[in-house]
């Protein structure tokens, strides 16, 4: 399973992008998949997971409210909305695959992408 993450850029504090997580190679629809993040300087952080059906979520406890996780298995692609940014959610954004849902648990995740960066202003 390959993953591609893009639709990272800049944006002013309370703005919006959504990030999607393109996978391909065999079996991709049937793959749990989650997005974390690192900022300068900071540990990777866990940001949200949905399982392969898109009926099970988790999202981190910063973003609850303001970020959703979705996914569209007909194009294997796994969307981040994430509305009124802050600066404190600057970092790159990178999303990861499973066989199971993982959650959190960043070592459970079995194929990783590229990050994509989002920069938000203040």
């Amino acid at each position: 399973v390959q993953l591609q993450a893009f639709g990272g850029g800049m944006v002013q504090a309370g703005g919006s992008l959504r990030l999607s997580c393109a996978a391909s190679g065999r079996t991709a629809s049937s793959i749990a998949t989650g997005w974390f993040r690192r900022a300068p300087g900071e540990e990777r952080e866990f940001v949200a997971a949905i399982g392969w059906s898109g009926v099970t979520t988790s999202i981190a406890g910063s973003v609850k409210g303001r970020f959703t996780i979705s996914r569209d298995n007909a194009k294997d692609t796994v969307y981040l909305q994430m509305n009124d940014l802050k600066p404190e959610d600057t970092a790159v954004y990178y999303c990861a695959a499973s066989r199971g849902f993982r959650g959190s648990y960043s070592p459970g995740y079995d194929y990783w992408g590229q990050g994509t960066q989002v920069t938000v202003s203040s």
